[in-house]
């Protein structure tokens, strides 16, 4: 029999789940507005990759601390979030503990979640400990202030009443309670429940039933905004990671195409094109603005979890330099929420006189990166801000010849020398005669 409950319960799922699919078709509008870039190659590595850096966590224990605790928060909440199944249905039909007909089974599952949602419990009572008390400075850079310090406490937060009210649901759940098998950390709560009588215990149960519940349709729809969306594109955004050998740079397409022309003896430069032929050449050389990265630049974006290990591993930064890392991803994530909202107001995108060069990322940041790999090498979920920066340069060099006057300097001497210093080419070797 479907009762009142049971309609606002599914009214309240449907809600939540719409909300959700309508961010997720937003976020996939958003990345789809960079260039197209292919990386269908090497199926079976990216696989692995995927497997050992996203599921695997294998980069994020290099700091074992820290990654052992990720790790805890990271299976508790997601195996614990399976009794979620056993809530919709409850929800959706009036039964109570539907599942319990599994028997040696459910109790095993029931005490597994328990025990790993006091784990989840502590590590994130220690991760606000680390941010807040022992205030690590890699989470106290000046990008951290306002929403992106507050975003990461409210996911702490999120976490412990979620946790929370998971265990009072089961502890004041008397007929669980008197099963006696499947809660190793519930029955020690409920004797704290032990002098209110059987109907304030039912309320207080179903009042953490629907909390939970309610709270993970809030936490699945906070995601969008969070930078917690990494959850959900860690997976991607390992698979589409580049390869390639830390340290090797992509060519220009246009540039390398000119270049071999050039090399070529058996061309010939004034000999006219044959008829339809057109020459393709970028409507833009590098990026000044999010359209102009790939999409999985722009995946990296929004992937970013904003822990600051690339920061805390960046040379420019630690020397006192305007880069850091994390926020030119930061701010690339702004810009395109920027663009992605015009987009959302006009049907398409309306020129608002800005752009992610300039307005969000100053030439100081990126002339100031030293292309090392560090912020690349360092990053859990495989982000590469060293490609975004790099593209940059390129529309500043290419585009409006604006690199700084010593890079100025090297590129006139290659191009008249054949080397980077000041030297006639017929005196390159005198240094041998020394």
């Amino acid at each position: 029999m479907i009762y009142l409950d049971n309609v606002v319960f599914a009214v309240l799922l449907i809600i939540g789940i719409g909300f959700f699919v309508r961010n997720i078709n937003k976020l996939s509008r958003n990345i789809q507005l960079g260039k197209k870039i292919d990386r269908s190659d090497n199926k079976k590595e990216r696989w692995k990759n995927m497997a050992r850096v996203a599921l695997g966590q294998s980069k994020m224990v290099k700091r074992p601390i820290a990654g052992i605790l990720h790790i805890i928060v990271y299976v508790g909440f997601i195996i614990v979030n399976i009794e979620v199944l056993e809530i919709i249905i409850d929800g959706l039909f009036g039964t109570h503990r539907v599942l319990l007909f599994l028997g040696s089974i459910y109790y095993f599952l029931i005490s597994s979640f328990e025990i790993l949602a006091l784990l989840v419990l502590v590590s994130v009572t220690i991760f606000w400990i680390r941010r807040m008390i022992l205030k690590i400075p890699r989470f106290w850079n000046k990008e951290m202030k306002g929403f992106p310090k507050n975003d990461a406490l409210y996911i702490l937060y999120f976490e412990m009443v979620l946790m929370s009210l998971f265990l009072i649901m089961n502890a004041t759940d008397n007929h669980f309670q008197t099963q006696n098998l499947g809660n190793p950390i519930s029955q020690y709560l409920a004797p704290i429940f032990y002098n209110l009588n059987f109907e304030v215990l039912h309320i207080i149960e179903r009042a953490a039933w629907w909390l939970h519940i309610t709270g993970i349709l809030i936490f699945l729809n906070y995601l969008y905004y969070s930078k917690h969306l990494h959850i959900l594109l860690a997976f991607p955004n390992t698979y589409f990671a580049n390869l390639n050998a830390i340290g090797k740079l992509n060519n220009l397409e246009a540039v390398t195409n000119e270049v071999k022309m050039m090399m070529d003896p058996n061309i010939d430069p004034f000999a006219a094109l044959p008829e339809g032929t057109e020459i393709q050449t970028p409507e833009k050389f590098g990026a000044s603005d999010v359209t102009d990265l790939n999409w999985i630049q722009l995946m990296n974006a929004y992937t970013c979890t904003e822990c600051g290990r690339c920061t805390s591993a960046c040379p420019a930064n630690q020397t006192g330099k305007e880069l850091s890392p994390r926020a030119i991803m930061m701010k690339t994530r702004d810009r395109m929420e920027e663009v992605g909202k015009n987009i959302d107001k006009n049907g398409e995108f309306v020129s608002d006189n800005k752009q992610l060069l300039n307005d969000y990322i100053t030439p100081e940041e990126i002339w100031a990166c030293t292309s090392c790999n560090a912020c690349v090498e360092e990053c859990p979920v495989n982000i590469d801000p060293l490609s975004i920066i790099m593209d940059m340069r390129r529309y500043l060099v290419m585009e409006q010849s604006a690199a700084p006057q010593e890079l100025n300097s090297m590129m006139t001497n290659i191009e008249n020398n054949g080397a980077p210093w000041q030297y006639n080419q017929m005196d390159r070797l005198n240094w041998k005669d020394e």
